[in-house]
């Protein structure tokens, strides 16, 4: 259903976000490591805490930040919210690789791919293959659009669901404790102090906050318990809560 109807491969998000679910705010323990969170695997784009932000510096023979990595941090501030605009073309890619085994987005997904192999190989493809041809056939209005008009409408809409995406994600985790993959704290708090609860307040209503998160607003409870349905997160909240 991920693959239709959001163009997204289901074994890539599997594998992602359990890894996510497992190891939420966790650094990898050096830069050749695959044990941290791999939401948080956004160097040199973005870092997420002062380890993080030298970590790529053992990449280099001289030990320091290359002159992009430099920019880039020093500005993430304000690189941040395009960055997130291109986060749906990501996703896209990764799934597309995913699916027709063109590679994977990390060594944990390409050892699951290597053992395992896709679990619904024929249905990943199919929808996959029918997600796009819908995409293109919409943007270029089914042929009445001209190139540029129908490559705007596509961009604008991609790069508009991947900011609303990945900025509910980042409420949900960025800005919260970060812990090392190799000390990281017992699950109970692991899990409550990598997370944040968002609720309505100063002139926004709660039923829009629920509207826009649709369900993640209950980060804290959905990690606390993540096979519990949506609809009955808002009962486990008071229950976490008392």
């Amino acid at each position: 259903w991920g693959n239709l109807m959001q163009g997204y491969s289901m074994q890539w998000w599997k594998n992602k976000h359990n890894g996510h679910h497992a190891v939420p705010n966790l650094h990898n323990s050096n830069a050749h490591s695959q044990d941290g969170d791999p939401d948080m695997d956004t160097m040199p784009l973005l870092a997420w805490s002062l380890k993080q932000a030298q970590s790529v510096r053992e990449l280099n023979k001289d030990g320091q930040d290359s002159p992009f990595v430099t920019f880039m941090i020093k500005w993430q501030a304000f690189t941040y919210f395009p960055i997130l605009l291109l986060a749906r073309i990501s996703w896209l890619n990764e799934s597309i690789k995913t699916s027709f085994g063109l590679g994977a987005s990390s060594a944990n997904a390409a050892l699951e791919m290597k053992l395992k192999g896709l679990q619904y190989p024929k249905l990943e493809k199919a929808g996959l293959i029918i997600h796009h041809s819908w995409v293109l056939a919409l943007s270029c209005g089914f042929g009445k659009f001209g190139f540029f008009y129908s490559l705007m409408y596509f961009l604008i809409s991609t790069c508009g669901c991947g900011l609303f995406l990945a900025l509910v994600f980042g409420l949900g985790h960025n800005g919260m404790e970060t812990y090392d993959a190799a000390t990281r704290p017992d699950f109970w708090k692991l899990q409550v102090t990598t997370s944040r609860n968002i609720t309505g307040g100063h002139g926004i209503p709660q039923w829009f906050v629920d509207w826009l998160c649709g369900g993640l607003q209950y980060q804290v409870d959905h990690h606390l318990f993540p096979m519990m349905p949506r609809h009955n997160l808002p009962k486990t909240h008071k229950l976490v809560e008392s």
